[in-house]
C-alpha cells in the first residue's frame, strides 16, 4: 500500500486512528472466515467501523483536505499494523 504520494502531517486522535486499525484487522479476519456466523459478526463489526470511522468529529477539522486525510489515515494505520505483525513474528 505504499506510494510515492507526499503525505502531510495530520495529528489524528487515537480513537480514529484506533478504529482504523481494527476495521484492517476485522478485515483481515472476514478474509480469512471459515464459518458463515463469524462472517456476518466480522461484517456488522466492519460496518460499525465504518461509520464510527467516517462521523468522527476529527473530519471537521480539516475542511476541503478530507479526502488527502482520509488517505493519510489508512497509510498511518495500515504501516502501524504492518510493524506490529512484524514485530509479532519475530
Amino acid at each position: 500500500m505504499r506510494s510515492n504520494l507526499v503525505v502531510t502531517s495530520y495529528a489524528f486522535p487515537d480513537d480514529l486512528l484506533q478504529a482504523q486499525r481494527d476495521w484492517y484487522t476485522a478485515y483481515r479476519q472476514l478474509a480469512e472466515a471459515k464459518h458463515p456466523a463469524q462472517t456476518t459478526v466480522l461484517r456488522r463489526r466492519l460496518q460499525r467501523l465504518s461509520v464510527e470511522i467516517s462521523t468522527h468529529p476529527f473530519w471537521a477539522t480539516v475542511p476541503g483536505r478530507g479526502p488527502a486525510a482520509r488517505m493519510a489515515l489508512k497509510q498511518m494505520a495500515w504501516d502501524a499494523g504492518q510493524e506490529e505483525r512484524s514485530c509479532a513474528r519475530s
